[in-house]
């Protein structure tokens, strides 16, 4: 077998659920079909021991036959042995049929999540997308894994069936007909259950939503008197989601209760039937064990082919979930033959806003509403479509992954990771120690890493729970450092740092920064005063330039923003 996960998941079929299913089951179809050929060896191979043991009992106990007996005990230790040598192996494969499902559609999820980028959070909710990377792809490995235990116990009720059939009519007609009921019976409790389960995924899915806000936002929440507002909120959500896992609970107690139940009728009705056949001699002996046997062996394949119709429902319904994400399509598109851009400083400009940012140099961007520098940032970064160009060439024209490799925008919306401080500063581990020294200095984050047991090699904990607000600003600044892509555009980095910090970070951002193109939004006057060039902006438009100084005086709405003082005042 194949090591999972896989190097290249391929193009998945996204035209359906069940297309989506069946190009996943292609995928793996040696070992999907092994796993089903074993499954049909193994039950069948189930199926027989009844048959065996009765022959043993009529030929050798009845007939008082040893070697008879001798030859049918060994033959059922032989299907014994083997039951046990297949039973293994098919579920060797099997397993590896759910891995290999599971880890095929989290690569493809994952994958779609990069295409989408920033689009993804604006069309599924956070809650949804945790719960494709956890439930469903778990339901689509069971409805993979499921066949070969499907098949097989098909096949075993096919064999018994035919078996009886052959011995006595009426008992074969018990389960020839009485398959079909059961399968009614479990086909009308399985619609009701999975509207039920779709209802409680959504509404965890809700759920979970909210509480990622609820902590992500915890301190501005505090901050506004809201924490008892939206923690009453959440207690709601959740008593809801609890009454709702109580009505999953009935449905599936039912049906539980119904798998053994049914399977129990068909084994008191052909027990007793056969126990009537075998007093008036119609049935020997040997054959009454058989159908009793064949009786206590088929609520297993009973209640497999039950749970083979819920796996493959819940698969079904993942499958459609993940194809709804897999046809998401990100809001910027790659163009069908990217031009070519020289490589090398070149002018950043922003048509919309006559923005432009110059090579080489540290360009501070001061925005009268804050959501204009934002949009800026977005535009020179292309994660909005725009009329932005470098070089000359409109950034839509180039592929997005040179855009990417060229130019970064680090906001404070960027997040830390659980890992090695290093590995987190670092990703690509492409620099060396003195570069992340030099970055550390820069944004005056040394005694950060000082304060970490380990240093570089502590670990930090998820989203970086044990730094404050400002040590996070911090070190995502020196992540972005130590990228040192060809044009930085950097959203308010120091916002959340004290003033004495934010002056070493506006003295060190420069130098740092020499001979690279950097654009840093901001209104303050610590970082403006450090800039080479400095841009206001005012109603989404470039409005004057120059240095911070020159324009506190020539500008009275530019000194009106960075001194947070009225125009009238300034």
């Amino acid at each position: 077998m194949r090591s999972l996960p896989v190097p290249d998941p391929g193009v998945a079929d996204q035209r359906s659920a069940t297309r989506f299913l069946l190009w996943l089951a292609a995928r793996i179809w040696p070992t999907l079909a092994g796993g089903m050929v074993l499954g049909i060896v193994s039950f069948v191979g189930q199926a027989l021991m009844p048959a065996v043991l009765g022959k043993a009992i009529d030929a050798g106990l009845i007939a008082r036959n040893t070697d008879a007996l001798v030859r049918w005990g060994l033959l059922l230790l032989a299907l014994g042995i083997a039951q046990a040598i297949v039973g293994i192996v098919r579920h060797r494969f099997a397993s590896f049929n759910w891995l290999a499902g599971a880890y095929r559609t989290v690569q493809l999820t994952a994958d779609q999540a990069n295409r989408l980028g920033a689009t993804l959070p604006k069309r599924l909710a956070t809650g949804e997308v945790v719960s494709i990377g956890t439930a469903d792809i778990n339901h689509i490995g069971g409805a993979l894994d499921i066949l070969s235990r499907g098949t097989g116990s098909l096949f075993a009720v096919l064999t018994i069936t035919a078996i009886l059939l052959t011995t006595s009519v009426p008992l074969g007609l018990v389960v020839v007909l009485g398959v079909p009921v059961l399968m009614a019976v479990v086909a009308m409790l399985i619609r009701p259950l999975h509207r039920r389960q779709e209802t409680y995924r959504d509404q965890q899915a809700t759920l979970t939503t909210r509480a990622s806000d609820i902590v992500a936002g915890l301190r501005v929440l505090r901050g506004v008197g809201g924490e008892a507002v939206f923690s009453a909120r959440y207690r709601v959500e959740s008593q809801a989601l609890r009454h709702g896992g109580v009505r999953v609970a009935r449905v599936e107690a039912l049906l539980e209760s119904t798998q053994i139940l049914m399977p129990g009728i068909f084994l008191v009705l052909v027990t007793w039937l056969g126990a009537r056949f075998a007093l008036r001699g119609e049935i020997t002996v040997g054959q009454l064990v058989s159908f009793y046997g064949y009786t206590v062996f088929l609520i297993g394949p009973l209640r497999m082919l039950t749970e083979v119709i819920d796996r493959l429902t819940r698969g079904h319904v993942s499958a459609r979930r993940v194809v709804g994400m897999l046809n998401l399509r990100p809001e910027i598109s790659e163009p069908t033959q990217p031009a070519q851009v020289p490589e090398g400083a070149g002018e950043l400009v922003d048509v919309e806003s006559g923005l432009s940012v110059r090579p080489g140099r540290l360009t501070a961007l001061a925005a009268a509403a804050p959501e204009d520098a934002v949009a800026i940032a977005d535009r020179l970064g292309r994660y909005v479509d725009s009329e932005a160009t470098l070089h000359g060439v409109p950034l839509r024209e180039l592929a997005l992954e040179a855009v990417r490799r060229r130019i970064m925008v680090a906001d404070n919306d960027a997040r830390l990771f659980s890992g090695p401080l290093r590995t987190e500063l670092d990703p690509h581990d492409r620099a060396d120690d003195a570069s992340i020294e030099a970055a550390l200095v820069a944004a005056s984050a040394t005694d950060i890493v000082e304060a970490l047991p380990g240093g570089l090699a502590g670990r930090v904990a998820e989203r970086g729970r044990e730094f404050s607000g400002g040590q996070q600003q911090r070190l995502r600044l020196v992540r972005a450092l130590v990228a040192d892509p060809e044009i930085l555009i950097l959203v308010e980095p120091t916002s959340a740092v004290d003033a004495h910090t934010e002056a070493r970070i506006a003295g060190r951002l420069g130098p740092a920064r020499r001979c690279r193109t950097t654009l840093v939004c901001t209104t303050s006057p610590l970082v403006l005063d450090q800039a080479d060039h400095v841009v206001f902006v005012s109603d989404g438009k470039a409005v004057a330039e120059g240095r911070h100084r020159e324009l506190l005086d020539s500008e009275p709405r530019y000194a009106a923003v960075v001194t947070r003082t009225e125009e009238g005042e300034a």
